[in-house]
């Protein structure tokens, strides 16, 4: 891809993710995540109807009469984009790729979090840390992220280890952060890594699948190859035994994610690559008002 043809794609996605940000996502975003950063700010005495786990018992005692802590939301939040750019994520039989859409969801997450002036970073993974740009705000870091989401590419038979960019995340973020981690899942023994990282970060996982990673069409015999082991296989489509494990192996994928999501404590949407994103997203900010 020329230069030329990166900046004109950088200013498609910029003119329609910006849009909808403004139009659909701004307030919502504001309303999904104010108030989850929260910072110390003084004592004062316990009043009736005063939550009692905020109760400073080292204080109480001192005085001999109860005093509770009193914090503040922090008005400037930071927005992580953890993004899977492994060689599945390249995949897509319908109008666009799971990268494709990654960039579009992010975007759009980015804008919002610019006009909520907050910091935006990113970390892009496959097995291993690819690139990690640190959290800043304005319009040309945003611009920045978008050429880096479109142009950046794995090592070779990069494969998806999750568990290495949740502790790359915990490692490098010391305050709490809204963190967005965009994947197909496809990667084992990430769960203690995510354990870790919902617990101290507002943690939301965006499931990317195309339709075929759910069943392939019916055209008999066919080569598929597997995108991140670059290993090769015939197998016959129209085989009901091969489309029912097939499917099986998906649907492992998807109980396995959203079983290891809830009992973390992180939430989980889910979004095909032929799917209209902007309800998912309207769907997931709604429920967290």
């Amino acid at each position: 891809m020329t230069t030329s043809e990166i900046l004109k794609k950088v200013r498609t996605i910029e003119i329609k993710t910006k849009g909808l940000s403004n139009q659909l996502f701004g307030g919502e975003y504001h309303s999904a995540f104010k108030g989850r950063g929260m910072s110390f700010s003084e004592v004062r005495e316990y009043a009736f109807g005063d939550d009692v786990r905020t109760i400073d018992w080292n204080v109480t005692a001192r005085f001999n009469t109860p005093y509770i802590k009193v914090f503040e939301e922090e008005r400037e939040l930071t927005l992580m984009l953890l993004v899977d750019i492994s060689a599945s994520s390249l995949f897509g039989t319908s109008r666009q790729s799971k990268r494709d859409l990654i960039t579009e969801i992010c975007a759009v997450l980015a804008f919002s979090a610019i006009s909520n002036n907050d910091k935006v970073g990113v970390v892009f993974f496959s097995d291993n840390i690819e690139k990690y740009i640190p959290p800043k705000k304005g319009k040309s870091h945003i611009l920045y992220i978008i050429r880096e989401l479109i142009t950046m590419q794995p090592h070779r038979n990069a494969q998806t280890n999750i568990a290495v960019v949740l502790k790359f995340l915990n490692n490098i973020m010391k305050k709490r952060t809204i963190t967005f981690l965009m994947s197909d899942f496809v990667s084992t023994n990430y769960k203690p890594a995510l354990q870790i990282a919902s617990k101290k970060h507002d943690l939301v996982g965006v499931h990317i699948y195309d339709a075929c990673d759910e069943s392939l069409p019916d055209v008999g015999i066919m080569q598929i190859e597997d995108s991140e082991t670059h290993t090769y296989q015939w197998v016959d489509t129209s085989s009901s035994a091969f489309q029912k494990q097939y499917k099986n192996q998906f649907d492992e994928i998807v109980k396995k994610t959203k079983s290891d999501f809830a009992t973390s404590g992180a939430s989980l949407v889910s979004v095909r690559t032929d799917a209209d994103y902007v309800k998912k997203l309207h769907l997931f900010f709604n429920s967290r008002r």
